[in-house]
């Protein structure tokens, strides 16, 4: 049987390496080792429903697959493949946990807050490294702010976003996470991101966020903003082609029915 830091490195190794991880990860469902803590909390994807109406691909499980095949069309894209992809694979991990059935649809409010303590849990138990698992898990804890920012929604919060990660790896996460579904208009999610960066340059100009260091940096969040639009410069490939809100008077922060 492959021990629980064998199968991490193994998945590791193809998130980094392979054209389309989802191949080997699809080999994986439905079988033991999945069934082990911490890997269980992928096994859960498989059995968690998502509104036919904005994911017609199906389970949370199908769409981390296509998302994690975008992921690795854009990997090198991103300041932290590593992170990046892992974000990608763990991004909805939040869901199992928060996922109800509401008024007749399927909701998953607050996944990304859910989401971000679970990447933590998941990822501690393989490395020490917090740093590593911080850039994780920060950007799963924003990664629904594309939404929330484009449509005016009141979890949006630039401020904390730019505060505690690169919003131009949120922004490059939300794209593939919106092209990880069926039937994705590419043109039209790569506009909604640049209306996301743009929306987030306005609301940051003036403001002063700390660097790591703890200093007032005036660059950050303008830097950050400015590598997202250039993660949309050019398409992955070749290919130049390739809805989900929650009423604003409940509380959470999940844009995603």
């Amino acid at each position: 049987m492959t021990s629980g830091s064998a199968l991490f490195e193994e998945i590791e190794r193809h998130l980094l390496s392979d054209e389309k991880p989802s191949r080997f990860l699809s080999e994986l469902a439905g079988s033991p080792v999945l069934r082990q803590y911490p890997f269980n909390m992928l096994e859960r994807l498989r059995n968690t429903p998502q509104s036919p109406r904005y994911h017609p691909e199906g389970s949370v499980w199908n769409h981390t697959l296509l998302v994690v095949d975008e992921a690795a069309e854009n990997r090198n894209k991103s300041a932290d493949p590593r992170s990046f992809m892992w974000a990608a694979l763990l991004h909805d991990i939040g869901k199992p946990s928060t996922t109800m059935l509401r008024k007749g649809k399927i909701t998953s409010y607050d996944h990304d807050k859910a989401g971000a303590r679970l990447t933590r849990e998941f990822l501690g138990v393989f490395t020490a490294d917090t740093d590593f698992i911080e850039r994780t898990a920060q950007p799963i804890r924003y990664h629904m702010q594309p939404l929330f920012v484009e449509r005016n929604l009141p979890f949006a919060d630039v401020k904390g976003m730019i505060r505690n990660t690169d919003v131009g790896e949120v922004a490059l996460l939300g794209l593939c996470d919106r092209m990880g579904r069926q039937g994705a208009n590419r043109r039209q999610e790569q506009e909604n991101i640049r209306a996301f960066l743009e929306e987030c340059k306005l609301q940051s100009k003036g403001r002063l966020y700390k660097s790591e260091s703890g200093q007032p940096d005036r660059q950050r969040g303008q830097n950050s903003i400015q590598r997202g639009h250039d993660h949309l410069q050019h398409p992955p490939g070749q290919r130049d082609d390739r809805e989900n809100t929650r009423p604003q008077n409940e509380a959470g922060s999940e844009g995603q029915e």
